[in-house]
């Protein structure tokens, strides 16, 4: 049946990609086009563009029912304004998104935070299927984090649920090796926040501060596995840190399992390393939390923006 058809798009800094799910989740067409950068009305056209290519290959073009579409954005759409807000893609912010894309696209739009879409995904059929609560957390270009419970992304009042990398670094450590207060300058306007001490970009900075030579986080990883002294202590600063982080979001949400997705969770010793550490911030004494990687990989977030309609 072309109704049962699920369409999702995930929008994000260098890559726009779509695909379609079947009933059971098995993806049945994908295609990327890279971002339009800081350009607002070429990043619609993209979209508008790779659903047209999506029709084409499914035999939809001319089918009665236009098929709805989620879209996950690194941001989310104001409850009140309509207007995207929160974005580090930020031609965005401020746009009616929904609506123009609605518009161009003649059909219905479901736009959440691609965090949020990586959690449903993970908890549907990922490495979180079966758990109550699942939080995923993108450590990428960008931090950030969604919450799914039952299956279903929890948006909170404000649809502003699971903005963990815009709150700051929790137990922040005083030795001048560390760095951490007052902490970089972030984006949004504050300074320390969770994203400006856990994406790549972090990773890169703490390298570069103690070894004067910058390396790209990849670059970093390898030179630790290799015996660099100095990777391996920015890499040991990075888990701590991050086990902190995660620390704060079991304190709050006890959830069973945080399932990590960018490119920063391709880093395997993270899943041992943080679970050794954060015992001593989890106020229990007991932590029984698992972290493990996207069971999807970098395809997650835009199956997650399908099941956004799965529901109807």
């Amino acid at each position: 049946m072309k109704d049962d058809i699920l369409l999702g798009i995930d929008l994000g800094g260098t890559k726009i990609e779509c695909a379609a799910l079947d009933v059971v989740g098995s993806v049945i067409w994908r295609r990327r086009l890279p971002t339009p950068q800081g350009d607002y009305l070429n990043t619609l056209a993209a979209i508008a563009e790779l659903l047209r290519q999506a029709e084409l290959a499914l035999g939809l073009v001319g089918w009665p029912n236009k098929l709805p579409v989620g879209v996950g954005i690194p941001g989310s759409v104001s409850p009140v304004s309509g207007l995207v807000r929160n974005a580090n893609s930020t031609v965005l912010n401020g746009k009616p998104f929904v609506h123009d894309l609605e518009q161009l696209l003649n059909r219905r739009v479901r736009v959440r935070n691609d965090a949020n879409c990586l959690a449903v995904s993970e908890a549907v059929d990922g490495a979180g299927q079966g758990a109550r609560m699942v939080v995923s957390v993108i450590l990428g270009t960008g931090v950030g984090a969604g919450i799914a419970v039952d299956g279903r992304e929890w948006l909170g009042a404000n649809a502003i649920a699971g903005e963990w990398g815009h709150n700051p670094l929790p137990w922040p450590r005083l030795a001048a090796a560390w760095r951490e207060l007052p902490g970089p300058n972030c984006w949004c306007g504050q300074a320390g926040c969770i994203e400006t001490w856990l994406s790549g970009h972090a990773l890169a900075m703490d390298y570069a501060a103690h070894s004067g030579e910058q390396l790209a986080a990849p670059l970093i990883v390898g030179a630790m596995r290799a015996g660099d002294p100095v990777a391996r202590a920015s890499v040991v600063r990075y888990c701590d840190r991050l086990a902190r982080a995660l620390a704060h979001v079991i304190n709050l949400l006890d959830p069973e399992i945080i399932v990590l997705g960018g490119g920063m969770s391709n880093v395997t010793e993270l899943y041992a390393e943080v679970p050794r550490r954060w015992g001593s911030w989890v106020f229990s004494d007991i932590v029984r939390t698992r972290v493990v990687p996207a069971f999807h990989g970098d395809s997650s977030g835009v199956r997650g923006a399908a099941w956004l309609w799965r529901h109807g």
